[in-house]
């Protein structure tokens, strides 16, 4: 298949579609060989984020996260992160709404090593008391900073508001009410829940090809681990539009925070419209935001347009830096450019540009190890096992009269949950 995007060469040219197998639980395990790559990518993905916490669960997603690293019952605390660097490799997580992962980075001389280290690692993790009550005070220090950060303070405002019903309108690190009555109990009843057969994939990315890393994972502790009959997927996600305005302690510059309600993830189709208009509004000098407000009329410091893509429902997240008394013209501003790209046509130039940079953005997250594996791991965790080409054909589906009709009046100003923080 050969789709042309205004670019040179081919969709992906000499990158393989991954193989894959499923493990009689559910488990599914993932590989993509990169035949230039130096490294070996391991990448862990759970469908534990915070958005399937209990109430009383808040912040035990990403607390689970840090005392993973304290060891399980066949790695002494630190020893995994001792052993992982003396195979020349490093290693890291990350905790989000939807899902939470782990990964190590190495030569492939370490990889079955590393592997089995990080699969006892998080798998088996231990829990101990001690570790657990120091832990705690680490990630309440994290809050407390995260709480100390005045432009932390107005996002996570934004989110309360536009998603007050929902579990991305709460901060994944969690409230300080909850995490401080949390126990060992209750983190092992998480961790047994959520890290389950059905809910778990393992993605192997880079310089494969010497070892069965595969056989060697499904030989492993993945394939003893129990089903569950915890909800597999978030929340349908609404957004509440409205206007509020919030004054915030040692704020320097005023900022106007605008969310939108997005298709899912699983609309991959859809959101690749979503990708072309926010970066025709918002993605570098020449879009239409930055050259209107920042370039021409001169009212903001800054002014960035997000896509984050999620599985109960992704949005797109607008931020203009300015002074306090040209708020209500950059959100005029942002209001007569909106109308004026829902009239008019986009010039070919204009559409080439934002196809360009979208399919290239895609292109880049492909050239690393680690890159691939999370792309391949997050797609199959939640069933997306499409092409890897296949968002950059999708492109050839939209047009600038399709972006018009289906896409941009997503992005009207009066749908947004919009947000005016002003310095105390």
């Amino acid at each position: 298949m050969s789709v042309s995007l205004g670019c040179c060469g081919s969709l992906l040219p000499g990158l393989a579609d991954p193989v894959g197998h499923t493990l009689a639980n559910g488990v599914e395990l993932v590989q993509l060989e990169l035949k230039d790559a130096p490294l070996v990518c391991i990448d862990f993905w759970c469908r534990a984020g915070s958005a399937f916490e209990d109430p009383a669960e808040s912040g035990m997603a990403h607390f689970l996260e840090h005392m993973v690293f304290k060891g399980s019952d066949g790695l002494a605390a630190g020893e995994f992160d001792r052993r992982i660097e003396a195979l020349g490799g490093s290693s890291n997580a990350a905790t989000g709404f939807d899902d939470v992962h782990f990964h190590a980075l190495m030569p492939p001389e370490g990889a079955a090593e590393a592997l089995d280290l990080l699969m006892d690692l998080v798998l088996l993790p231990r829990l101990d008391p001690d570790s657990f009550a120091m832990e705690r005070q680490v990630v309440l220090e994290e809050l407390a900073q995260s709480e100390d950060q005045p432009e932390e303070v107005a996002l996570q405002r934004l989110l309360c508001l536009a998603c007050p019903d929902h579990p991305y309108g709460l901060p994944i690190l969690g409230r300080r009410e909850a995490l401080v009555v949390h126990d060992t109990a209750a983190m092992a009843a998480f961790h047994q829940r959520q890290y389950a057969a059905g809910r778990c994939v393992l993605a192997l990315s880079g310089a494969v090809a010497d070892g069965d890393l595969l056989a060697r994972a499904a030989a492993g502790p993945l394939a003893g681990l129990a089903t569950t009959s915890a909800a597999m997927t978030p929340a349908t996600l609404h957004v509440s539009p409205g206007v509020h305005r919030l004054a915030v302690p040692r704020l320097e510059a005023a900022r106007l925070l605008m969310l939108w309600w997005l298709p899912a993830a699983s609309d991959v189709e859809g959101l690749a419209g979503a990708d072309l208009a926010t970066t025709v509004l918002a993605e570098g000098r020449r879009s239409r935001l930055v050259d209107r407000l920042r370039e021409q009329l001169q009212i903001v410091e800054s002014i960035d347009l997000d896509l984050h893509a999620m599985e109960g429902g992704s949005f797109a997240l607008l931020e203009a830096v300015c002074d306090e008394e040209d708020l209500a013209a950059v959100r005029g501003a942002i209001t007569q450019v909106w109308q004026e790209l829902r009239q008019e046509s986009l010039g070919e130039q204009e559409w080439w540009r934002a196809r360009r940079l979208v399919a290239n953005g895609y292109r880049f997250s492909l050239e690393s190890p680690g890159g691939v594996a999370s792309l391949i791991g997050s797609s199959r965790l939640w069933g997306r096992s499409q092409p890897l080409d296949q968002p950059l054909a999708l492109l050839d589906r939209w047009s600038p009269d399709r972006l018009q009709e289906q896409t941009l009046d997503l992005l009207d100003p009066a749908r947004a949950c919009l947000l005016e923080a002003v310095p105390a």
